[in-house]
């Protein structure tokens, strides 16, 4: 691929929400705004969304009923930081947010 692509590529996620996964369990979700070489990422109007504690889990699991045999639903810590650069060595995974007017607007696939 020639460098065109890529760029191209780069500048229709430019504006959209993206889901950034990074090796310390961490998720930050904001609006991409840049990039550099080194694969650091900008986001603005962003939420850090962390993993419940251990003493947090350990509670859950005590104060759930028997019947739920050691199933149960916790929510994750999240806290709004606004603009935040994501060092591109910790990014695990990038995943677009599609709102539900992008998914209704989408061309459906072909099938022969």
């Amino acid at each position: 691929m020639n460098n065109s692509v890529h760029v191209s590529f780069l500048q229709s996620l430019l504006g959209r929400n993206l889901r950034i996964h990074t090796t310390d369990t961490r998720m930050f979700v904001g609006i991409f705004k840049c990039t550099d070489m080194d694969r650091n990422v900008i986001l603005a109007n962003t939420f850090e969304y962390r993993l419940p504690s251990q003493s947090a889990l350990q509670a859950a699991a005590e104060s759930a009923s028997p019947s739920d045999a050691g199933k149960f639903k916790m929510d994750m810590t999240s806290r709004f930081i606004g603009v935040v650069v994501v060092p591109g060595q910790h990014i695990t995974k990038i995943e677009v947010e599609e709102n539900p007017f992008e998914i209704r607007t989408r061309p459906l696939p072909v099938t022969h």
